[in-house]
């Protein structure tokens, strides 16, 4: 042991001793100086200045849709607002504008204030006049559009109140949403009996729009009788549920019943219906809100347009009843006039005859037009009465029907997914 620790104390004084050589540094600075250098990459200038812009961008458009202010609530509305839009004014959502203008009447425009979010534009305003604004209403102010940086929403509906002095209306009218890069906008609206078109500027806040709950796509189709309606996304925001699609239906203009048969449930319950677009093949349906706690939502398509074919020859006598598989026809009248015969019936109001023609021995006679169209008020039901006007002066002998549009009941359902 003794020999061991006398050769380690040997060791560690060896090294101790040891010192570097005299050019050890100038050694190493030129093994150093002789390494190439590593080339650090650099971005072209506008490479970085288009990611900035991106950066800039997003933010500005993350901002647009995040941010929930809380503002002011516009006064004086709340007997024309809808229990939605009322409950946001409470927890005030909305922008105090107060922008005055005098019409050409000495009628004062006032644009209180406004809610806006990804969906729509809504305008609250007031007109006043001491000589009384009641009875040229429609004369004096009918917006029309509002425009601004990207920005040209059409005005939709609206409505509107008048004091019992008829000296003041307050109302609120609906446009499409504005872009989120507008600082200002400006009202375009008709006025007087020669329809003058005139413009109000005011200031916006795009961070003072609501933001967006739900947006995503839906992309599901129902397959109707002559045709394909397809849900392609929805928007919900504070203020109102959009649903977007496109369809080809052929017949889908045959009768006046549009989308009124698609529902909108969540939570199992109906939500209120606030009317439908359509342009060309696409559609929107606009709903009320969305419940704040959601937890399932879906699209009930329980009526659309329908289409049977049939192949019916009925006889013709005046005051008869024919069912047409399980609709009801009358036959009301079967004259002949100077306009060739006329056959007048009566079905259910959103029941349309195709291919209509009369038949007299070996002649068949085509639907030349239908006149005289009315809808009369049934306990349960509306009716329509038109007459039918055939191009020829001899009495026929039966009713040729080959088909019927009519609404028809689906009753198929699209879950939306709720995250």
């Amino acid at each position: 042991m003794k020999e061991i620790e006398e050769r380690l104390n040997e060791e560690k004084q060896r090294m101790a001793s040891m010192t570097a050589p005299a050019d050890f540094k100038n050694r190493l600075r030129s093994a150093l100086d002789a390494t190439p250098a590593r080339k650090h990459k650099r971005r072209k200038p506008y490479v970085l200045m288009a990611a900035v812009s991106v950066l800039c961008f997003m933010l500005v458009s993350y901002n647009y849709n995040a941010v929930a202010f809380y503002g002011k609530k516009i006064f004086g509305f709340e007997e024309i607002m809808t229990g939605t839009m009322k409950d946001l004014n409470d927890k005030g959502m909305g922008q105090i504008i107060d922008k005055k203008t005098t019409l050409s009447d000495g009628t004062e425009l006032t644009i209180d204030g406004i809610m806006t979010d990804a969906n729509q534009l809504v305008m609250y305003y007031t007109l006043s006049n001491p000589q009384g604004v009641g009875d040229l209403w429609g004369d004096v102010f009918n917006p029309d559009k509002i425009t601004g940086f990207f920005t040209n929403a059409r005005a939709g509906g609206g409505m509107a109140k008048v004091n019992d002095s008829g000296t003041e209306i307050k109302g609120t009218t609906y446009f499409d949403p504005v872009s989120p890069f507008s600082k200002k906008l400006t009202l375009h609206f008709w006025q007087g009996v020669k329809n003058v078109e005139r413009s109000i500027t005011f200031p916006y806040d795009p961070n003072k729009a609501m933001q967006t709950q739900i947006k995503q796509s839906i992309n599901e189709a129902v397959k109707v009788d002559q045709g394909k309606v397809t849900f392609k996304t929805i928007t919900a925001t504070p203020t109102s549920t959009v649903i977007e699609g496109k369809m080809n239906v052929d017949n889908f203009d045959r009768i006046h019943f549009g989308f009124e048969g698609v529902k909108l449930i969540a939570n199992g319950n109906s939500v209120d219906n606030l009317g439908s677009g359509v342009s060309g093949s696409k559609f929107d349906l606009r709903f009320d809100g969305l419940p704040q706690e959601l937890y399932s939502l879906e699209l009930a398509f329980s009526e659309f347009v329908g289409y049977q074919k049939l192949a019916e020859l009925i006889p013709l006598s005046d005051d008869t009843h024919h069912d047409l598989e399980g609709k009801d026809l009358w036959i009301k009248r079967v004259v002949t006039t100077e306009r060739g015969v006329e056959i007048t019936i009566e079905t259910d109001d959103n029941l349309l005859l195709d291919d209509v023609s009369i038949q007299n021995g070996d002649k068949v006679t085509p639907l030349k037009t239908t006149i005289n169209q009315r809808l009369e008020k049934k306990v349960d039901r509306f009716t329509s009465e038109r007459t039918m006007v055939f191009d020829t002066n001899s009495m026929p002998d039966n009713l040729l029907i080959e088909g019927i549009h009519y609404v028809k009941k689906y009753n198929q359902k699209i879950e939306i997914p709720v995250e």
